[in-house]
This record gives C-alpha cells, structure tokens and sequence, in this order.
C-alpha cells in the first residue's frame, strides 16, 4: 500500500550518532519567532514550535532510538492560516536514520500531513526547505542555513 503522508529524504556524510545528535538539537535548525521551547533531546521531552503569527504546535518525543530513529507525536496545534487549525494535532513527526555504506541517511516523515488537508501544500514545502536545507547545513556545519 503506497503511503500518502508527506516524506522525504536526504543523505549526508557524517555519522548516524552525529545526525541523530543534530536532529535532536532543534534550535539549530527548525527556526521561526520565537522559536522552539522547551527540552527536545529526551524521551517523553515536550517542546513548542511557535513562527508567529501562522504555527504553534507542541510536540512530545514518543520514540528515542539513538542513532537511528526519533518519533514526535503532535500533542497540540494551531495552523493560523487553514480552517481547521487543529490539522496536526495527533500527527506524528518521524526521523529514521539509516547507514548507507560512508553515508547516513535520514528519512523524515509527518505521518498525518496528507494532500486532503488543508496545509498539505505549504507545510509539506515548509518540511521540504528545513530538512533539505536547514537540517541538511546543521548536520553537516553545526550552523543554520543562510
């Protein structure tokens, strides 16, 4: 059965400890205003990502595999910009990291974000830029993306 949550994947050359690190560090790399708080490294951690005014959404670590897999259930939500602002809440964010011979791999997932609800287009774009590029320049430098 062809899965029709949003997913995509990026390959990098440091090691799955070292991106695992790098995930779990999300200051680093899932930027907005305010931003993230809260503590976003250990199992059951809950932290906001609030980029005023469009997104607030409070994220629990569910599952915490070190260096190979990260799972955050969206405990609560508020996408300004759809009709049903609620959209992620019960969605899950997933981070299953896999060696590829000298390569890591990072398959990123939000299990919920489909193209029958509203945000699909802007959140799955959104997804897109911050794992492909943001996390992609903190795994590799220690430092967001220009």
């Amino acid at each position: 059965m062809k899965t029709t949550d949003f997913t995509t994947t990026i390959l990098v050359d440091q090691s799955p400890e070292e991106v695992f690190n790098a995930i779990n560090n999300v200051r680093g790399w899932w930027t907005g205003e305010p931003g993230i708080e809260g503590s976003t490294d250990k199992l059951n951690d809950e932290f906001t990502y609030l980029y005023q005014p469009y997104h607030y959404s409070k994220q629990k670590i569910t599952e915490l595999i070190p260096g190979k897999k990260i799972v955050w259930l969206v405990i609560d939500s508020n996408i300004n910009f759809v009709e049903d602002k609620s959209e992620w809440t019960g969605t899950e964010v997933t981070f299953e990291i896999t060696r590829k011979g000298d390569k890591t791999e990072v398959c990123f997932a939000h299990v919920g974000l489909v193209p029958d609800i509203e945000c699909y287009g802007d959140c799955s774009n959104a997804w897109s830029s911050y794992i492909n590029n943001s996390l992609r320049d903190w795994i590799a430098q220690g430092k967001k993306a220009a």
